[in-house]
């Protein structure tokens, strides 16, 4: 039995996920099963292709759902799971029960983990700290910004190098490791501290630009780090740096699209009264109430700046000019 898993790519949440579905799998279906693993991306253009489902059984973690007759899991906790209505009546009228959706969770990890102990009988106590960091980072549950943004914790120093680390197949071989050995061995393995002193000096730097292009005006910070090249940050530098305001906006470049993010401010007691998935919706993007994003093809710098400035001014109160 072949099982290809995709999941979210240099996410921790989504190796996490794909980690605890490949144990479930092993535990409560086929403990011989092969298993294939491929990270996705969210992009301008289309996410799926019919034979990229080439497995026995085919599974989506956190990720955008596929009606694909061939896929045959699919675990999601976005609001914005669904590519169309269309998707999301297929959803509906799926049999089997191998597909479950709840957006009420703050990380696919827990989720799965729980629908596999009441659906399934799946119990892995060994997983215990991995469901519980993919928790707090997913669900940007840290105590201050310090903490998340200092990266002391094995698990905050695994997810630096997922989301950072120039290995492009490092989660392919990094969920299998999830699924068996404790967080505080894998972060001590030379595949992951030997990359992650150059990353944590690119996270400094990165927190320097911030500082420098960052602007929070009206409770909302914004910076463009197209200009410095700056393709990834700590997406909790922005409230470290800039603990007063209430959300943040930023544009950063890569390769494959140029990415409008959009998140509010856990440690800020101000009332978040925008739900930035919709706003990122708006714009073919999505998320969760409280963070989004959205992508355009590489290069689409001013609509990018154009998009970026209407939710900056939406979400500081200003009338559209």
């Amino acid at each position: 039995m072949k099982v290809h898993v995709f999941y979210h790519d240099r996410c921790f949440d989504g190796a996490a996920s794909a980690a605890v579905f490949t144990r479930l799998y092993q535990d409560c279906f086929d403990a011989k099963a092969e298993f294939l693993y491929s990270g996705l991306a969210h992009r301008a253009s289309q996410l799926f292709d019919e034979g990229m489902f080439n497995g026995d059984e085919n599974a989506i973690v956190v990720f955008k759902y596929s009606n694909s007759p061939r896929l045959t899991w699919w675990f999601d906790h976005h609001q914005s799971a669904f590519l169309s209505p269309e998707d999301a009546e297929h959803f509906r009228l799926a049999n089997g029960g191998h597909k479950f959706y709840d957006p009420t969770y703050r990380s696919c990890t827990k989720f799965i983990a729980e629908v596999g102990a009441k659906k399934f009988g799946f119990s892995a106590p060994d997983l215990s700290d991995l469901v519980y960091w993919a928790d707090i980072i997913d669900g940007a549950m840290f105590p201050d910004a310090a903490t998340a943004v200092k990266v002391e914790q094995p698990a905050l120093r695994i997810a630096m190098v997922l989301e950072a680390g120039k290995d492009n197949n490092l989660s392919r071989w990094l969920v299998p490791l999830l699924s068996k050995i404790p967080l505080a061995e894998i972060a001590a393995r030379p595949e992951i501290a030997t990359q992650l002193t150059p990353i944590m000096e690119s996270h400094k730097r990165a927190l320097d630009l911030i500082e420098q292009h960052g602007h929070n005006t009206n409770g909302v910070v914004f910076f463009d780090l197209t200009g410095p090249g700056v393709e990834v940050y700590n997406k909790f530098a922005p409230y470290y740096l800039f603990p007063d305001c209430v959300y943040s906006v930023s544009i950063c470049p890569s390769s494959f699209r140029t990415k409008i993010s959009v998140g509010s401010n856990p440690w800020n007691k101000t009332p978040v009264l925008h739900n930035l998935a919709t706003i990122c919706e708006r714009y073919g993007g999505g998320g969760h109430p409280r963070v989004g994003a959205i992508s355009l093809e590489p290069g689409r710098l001013e609509d990018a700046r154009r998009i970026a400035s209407e939710i900056v001014e939406e979400l500081q109160g200003l009338p559209r000019t």
